[in-house]
């Protein structure tokens, strides 16, 4: 069973990959490494022990993608590339719509072209904006409050509007919540560019290296039980395992279903710290700063539709989460350096 994959050198990407290669999957990597390193696909070799075919292309040149579908047969597409940082998505949002949407439109047309028409699709928990009521579940109002979300709930909607077209296409559309962790090998894991990283367990690793000299947070008034926000981390590998359960969800149906991939379970961040000193007996110095505009108090997914229908729940706690991904900061102390 030939499958390929977009972004597939990426933080999700390639835990998907090492997860999809242990089964038996035969890959077809794409990436264009604007958010990831080829050192990457050497780890995914040195994890699983398998070999995969690499294309380095661009889905917004559709003639760089179309190489993949001329050279080797393709029974299906897990689709991951793409941005996804909040904050840039509000500065640039054109560039978040030609990537996210335009490159998205470029690879469902080709894979109509080539009558490939089962698709993973990478979405997010943003699609649901500020949830009117937790846990969160695939029945809650989509109402994305920014252009990474929208750009998100475009695609999904493409997506949907490709199936009521053609009742042929077999799609699930993955809404993750917040991934976090690393491989237990410690030889693949979340390497942000440069700078203070965007999202929170990356921040937390850089100051227990002492690379960063504290954590902000932002904001302690939160409607919480300690004032700070409230968030869904998800097992990058239990992540992974979800990408696998519904690639074969897809090969056995047609339709389109959205599933909430979360543990179920929220966990404000001065609990993140506390679990990250405990796992690690490091500690995390941090000061309270300013609410970010457009942060909720409490996000957390209701993941039991893909238990019923994906046969999927997430395994790992967040004591896991917090010891795989010191453990990838310890061996990688610059992530994955230049290349």
């Amino acid at each position: 069973m030939a499958i390929l994959i977009t972004g597939g050198a990426g933080f999700i990407g390639s835990h998907s990959c090492v997860e999809l290669l242990e089964k038996g999957y035969e890959l077809m990597i794409v990436d264009n490494f604007s958010n990831s390193k080829q050192k990457v696909l050497k780890r995914i070799r040195e994890i699983t022990g398998k070999e995969f075919v690499f294309f380095e292309a661009d889905l917004t040149e559709p003639g760089q993608l179309e190489e993949v579908f001329m050279s080797h047969p393709v029974d299906a597409v897990i689709h991951l590339a793409g941005v996804k940082a909040v904050g840039e998505s509000v500065r640039d949002p054109l560039h978040y719509y030609k990537t996210n949407v335009s490159g998205t439109l470029n690879l469902l047309a080709l894979m109509e072209k080539y009558g490939v028409k089962n698709l993973v699709f990478s979405s997010s928990a943003t699609v649901y904006g500020k949830p009117e009521r937790v846990p969160i579940s695939e029945e809650s109002t989509l109402c994305a409050a920014n252009p990474y979300g929208r750009s998100k709930l475009m695609a999904e909607r493409i997506m949907q509007d490709l199936y009521a077209a053609d009742g042929e296409w077999s799609i699930a559309l993955l809404r993750y919540f917040n991934p976090v962790g690393a491989h237990p090998s410690g030889l693949i894991g979340e390497d942000p560019n440069s700078g203070v990283p965007a999202n929170l367990m990356p921040y937390i690793t850089r100051v227990a290296a002492g690379k960063l000299d504290a954590l902000e947070v932002f904001g302690n008034d939160y409607p919480t039980a300690d004032g700070t926000g409230i968030r869904d981390y998800i097992h990058v590998v239990d992540l992974a395992r979800g990408h696998v359960k519904a690639l074969e969800k897809v090969l056995s149906s047609t339709g389109v279903e959205a599933y909430n991939l979360g543990t179920g379970k929220g966990n404000s961040v001065l609990e993140l710290i506390t679990a990250f000193e405990k796992a690690t007996g490091r500690s995390i110095p941090y000061r309270i700063v300013d609410r970010r505009p457009g942060d909720v108090a409490i996000c957390y997914a209701d993941p039991s539709k893909a238990d019923r229908e994906l046969g999927w729940s997430a395994a790992r706690g967040i004591e896991e989460m917090c010891r795989d991904v010191w453990n990838w900061q310890k061996l990688n102390p610059d992530g994955y350096g230049g290349g």
